[in-house]
């Protein structure tokens, strides 16, 4: 009988260890697609109330030349390259404290000021794309040594009112929506190649801590002719 005990014991706490590293798994799968905060409100609810916000800073980025360039290489050269890039870029955003929302292709999505809003959202948006840009020209400053190719970079940032929410029953995803999220994709498109395109008002929001040229005003797509700037430097 004792035996019998010790061994169903035995079984029960192996069942708990497994479940447990089940769910420390689950969880952390969890926090890899959506931020601690959501993950937390959708496991507590089984939900995520959508939220609105006054002001957050969207950027994006394109790699220029990369169709090209990866109808040259292999696919584990392509990855590696690309993964290089991307997780640099992930550590960047990290550190500004900013919330990547995903990557499609060669192209990568980020936001500053969600899910918690922070008022200084657009100066670290600008700190991320300057330290972004950093990263592609030393890329491509390293693949010249060694005679090989390297794609280029645009990116643009926009500053305005969006919704952010999970959307999917099975695959969730954490995204945004609204015209600021259009219109920084926007900026993007309508930027110099290796050069951080900067809508009105996120040029009137990012401080005096950088240094800024006006382009005028540009033509972008949908938008028609809209004031844009070039951010250049931190001071």
């Amino acid at each position: 009988m004792v035996l019998e005990f010790r061994f169903i014991a035995h079984q029960s706490a192996r069942a708990e260890d497994a479940f447990i590293a089940q769910r420390d798994l689950a969880d952390k799968l969890l926090l890899n697609i959506m931020p601690r905060s959501v993950a937390d409100e959708l496991k507590a609810r089984g939900k995520y109330e959508p939220r609105h916000y006054d002001s957050v800073t969207v950027l994006f980025t394109d790699f220029v030349g990369f169709t090209k360039l990866a109808a040259t290489m292999s696919p584990h050269d392509l990855l590696a390259s690309l993964e290089s890039c991307f997780s640099q870029f992930d550590r960047i955003v990290q550190k500004h404290g900013l919330e990547k929302l995903k990557t499609i292709g060669d192209s990568y999505m980020c936001a500053a000021g969600i899910p918690e809003p922070v008022n200084d959202h657009a100066a670290r948006a600008a700190r991320a794309a300057l330290e972004f840009l950093a990263v592609v020209k030393e890329q491509k400053a390293q693949a010249e040594k060694k005679g090989s190719s390297y794609w280029d970079i645009r990116i643009g940032l926009h500053t305005g009112p969006l919704v952010a929410g999970i959307i999917g029953d099975h695959k969730f995803a954490y995204d945004i929506w609204g015209d600021t999220v259009n219109v920084a994709s926007r900026m993007e498109s309508a930027g110099e190649v290796g050069r951080i395109n900067l809508s009105a008002a996120t040029a009137h929001s990012i401080g005096d801590n950088f240094e800024i040229r006006s382009r005028g005003v540009q033509n972008a797509k949908s938008l028609g002719d809209t004031e844009m700037y070039e951010l250049l430097s931190a001071r």
